[in-house]
């Protein structure tokens, strides 16, 4: 691990954020937001955000999945239920570019900060929620999860439907961590609008849509069409023999997709006139169609020798392969160290952390991390102090 260097200004330099959201969907898009340079305030109820009780943890209120969504923020408490600090939230707005929450619109107006307040204080602002459904439909009130919005979204039942023998989320905040991707862009989207137009605006990020839109690109299917020319789904993703293929030790994850992959594998194993012959192979179509055929065609032959094996052997046939990694694999990883992917964080109260550097790399405007995660209301007292001198 390295120690992060002083960077250049992020692209996002000079805005404003201030952020309203917890537990793991809001919070990763306004990391990512203050990666890329933004100013993000932390706005926290006493209790603080419910992920820094979430262990394993060192010490109470700094648990591990808050840290690893709040570097490069700064933390304010504020009890919104009193109107004394709704008006210094809406203080705060006033200084700010963009708001971000992600409860529901019915709890935004209970606290007074619909969308027809906080652009009385700035009209420039964007506005941005993410919640569980859309306004409008019979689910608007719903609360929403990462597990509901998978159920929603139809991830557990596809599971069985590719093999797996009861229904199963994916083991992440996947639904959280998709719908996050698109609130910040989104927010991006409104603030690029904003210096054509000089004027904010409010920006809903709906997780049941967002996932919906992830997962129908592949399993809409026929019904594309209307009237639909075939059933829902997607046969190479369905196939149960996709998954990584067992080996004599191990596994390995394999695809051999193109005309040339499929020409090469087969020649590896002694049975280079299969192409031409067996119509499942002949054509892109054909392929798709008997995916789980091929597949398990693959598996029967990457039984017969060990994982080295075929990770030298599909390499040198230009045919995509890597191991099948386990967690603790990533952390000796030698193409995460020659990339210098960990960094070595020193955090004032919580000793070295280790962190993913942020993914994206940018020539002039680097990605940074500027701050570690923030402690409960560590940075009310300098973020009001700067109210104040503004004249707030």
């Amino acid at each position: 691990m390295v120690d992060q260097p002083l960077e250049p200004e992020g692209a996002l330099d000079g805005i404003r954020v201030i952020d309203m959201t917890g537990v793991v969907l809001g919070p990763y898009a306004t990391q990512i937001l203050g990666d890329y340079g933004a100013d993000v305030i932390k706005i926290e109820p006493p209790g603080g955000d419910i992920m820094r009780h979430a262990g394993p943890m060192r010490h109470p209120g700094m648990g591990h999945i808050f840290i690893n969504a709040n570097r490069n923020k700064r933390s304010v408490v504020l009890d919104l239920k009193k109107p004394g600090d709704r008006a210094t939230l809406l203080q705060l707005c006033a200084t700010a570019d963009v708001l971000a929450y992600n409860i529901r619109p019915a709890s935004m107006a209970r606290l007074g900060l619909t969308w027809e307040a906080v652009p009385a204080v700035n009209p420039r602002i964007v506005y941005c929620g993410a919640y569980g459904y859309s306004e409008g439909g019979p689910y608007s009130d719903l609360p929403a999860y990462d597990d509901l919005i998978q159920g929603a979204a139809c991830i557990p039942w596809l599971m069985t439907q590719s093999g797996s023998p009861e229904p199963r989320y994916v083991p992440a905040t996947f639904a959280d961590r998709v719908t996050g991707l698109n609130m910040v862009h989104a927010i991006m989207a409104a603030l690029l609008a904003r210096v054509r137009t000089g004027r904010g605006q409010a920006v809903e990020v709906p997780m049941f849509e967002c996932l919906l839109q992830f997962v129908l690109g592949e399993h809409l299917g026929g019904a594309t069409w209307e009237p639909p020319i075939g059933p829902m789904g997607h046969s190479r993703m369905l196939a149960p023999n996709r998954k990584p293929y067992a080996t004599a030790d191990g596994h390995v994850c394999a695809l051999m997709y193109t005309d040339a992959h499929w020409k090469a594998f087969l020649a590896l194993i002694g049975e280079p006139e299969r192409f031409e012959a067996d119509v499942c192979f002949t054509t892109q179509s054909a392929r798709i169609t008997h995916s789980n055929a091929i597949y398990g065609l693959v598996q029967q032959q990457l039984r017969a020798h060990s994982t080295a094996h075929w990770l030298r052997e599909l390499a040198a046939h230009d045919i995509p392969v890597m191991p099948m990694m386990k967690l603790d694999d990533l952390l000796t990883d030698p193409h995460l160290a020659a990339t210098g992917a960990w960094l070595d964080v020193a955090h004032p109260h919580e000793g070295r952390l280790r962190q993913l550097r942020p993914p994206v790399r940018m020539g002039d405007t680097p990605t940074s991390v500027r701050r570690p995660a923030p402690l409960l209301g560590e940075h009310t007292h300098e973020v009001l102090a700067e109210l104040k001198a503004a004249g707030r």
